[in-house]
């Protein structure tokens, strides 16, 4: 960043420049970028898919350590895209508030309540000299018994949002005009659709054809609402349903 007339703003989260931005909230938003990971959600009419890519850095970690996709409670799950370690502060806090909220009320708590709560508590890290953004961009999905399948997304600033089909990461904004190309004659997608649209549009921005082992897929559906990540077999069967479709 040029240090000319906004010199020093950056060094502060709870001082506006004279432009009106605060440069620590959107360093956070490029740390999120700064993952090298690009991910994608997908909501069809019966389901709500979200994919990211599976990288591991170094030979000698168990390949099974390494995962962006983490269960909040048995129906709602979350991606997680930035930091790997405010991802798991992130996940621990939406699994407490999760937890508090059965305990209280007796229910499960809704999608767009924990996405609220979640984004909530970001909100208030961009107000305090104390604190520091997560720099982690965080969806969740889930089954709602009024509304179906539900995909939101929480940034770093503390916005959150539902979506039919969102992307997080380096080439989230690729991503999204695939999105929005794929699912404008077809937005109410059937299960199979759902993950592979999903999967297509993590392969077409990054021009790579992945195998099963390089990516991770979670799911979310009426026949089943309990949140869980796909297996090797099951992405490998829709990887070549795509391939042989194209």
């Amino acid at each position: 960043m040029s240090r000319g007339a906004g010199a020093g703003y950056d060094r502060h989260i709870t001082i506006f420049s004279p432009e009106g931005r605060l440069y620590q909230v959107e360093y956070a938003f490029k740390a999120v970028k700064a993952s090298g990971l690009t991910s994608v959600g997908v909501r069809g009419k019966d389901s709500v898919c979200i994919v990211t890519q599976k990288r591991v850095p170094e030979k000698l970690l168990d390949h099974a350590s390494v995962t962006h996709l983490f269960t909040i409670t048995k129906t709602i799950g979350l991606l997680a895209t930035g930091m790997t370690a405010d991802a798991k502060s992130l996940v621990q806090h939406a699994q407490e508030e999760a937890a508090e909220f059965r305990f209280k009320l007796g229910y499960e708590i809704p999608v767009d309540y924990l996405a609220k709560r979640l984004a909530d508590r970001s909100q208030v890290y961009t107000q305090h000299a104390y604190m520091r953004p997560l720099g982690v961009s965080a969806m969740l999905v889930g089954m709602d018994d009024e509304n179906g399948p539900q995909l939101y997304k929480c940034d770093p600033a503390g916005h959150f949002v539902g979506y039919k089909a969102t992307s997080s990461g380096l080439k989230e904004q690729e991503a999204i005009h695939f999105l929005e190309k794929r699912m404008r004659n077809n937005p109410l997608l059937s299960y199979d659709e759902t993950v592979q649209t999903a999967i297509s549009a993590l392969q077409s921005i990054l021009s790579e054809d992945f195998k099963a082992t390089e990516i991770e897929v979670g799911v979310v559906s009426v026949a089943d609402t309990n949140f869980h990540v796909l297996s090797i077999e099951d992405i490998n069967h829709h990887l070549i349903t795509i391939s042989d479709r194209d």
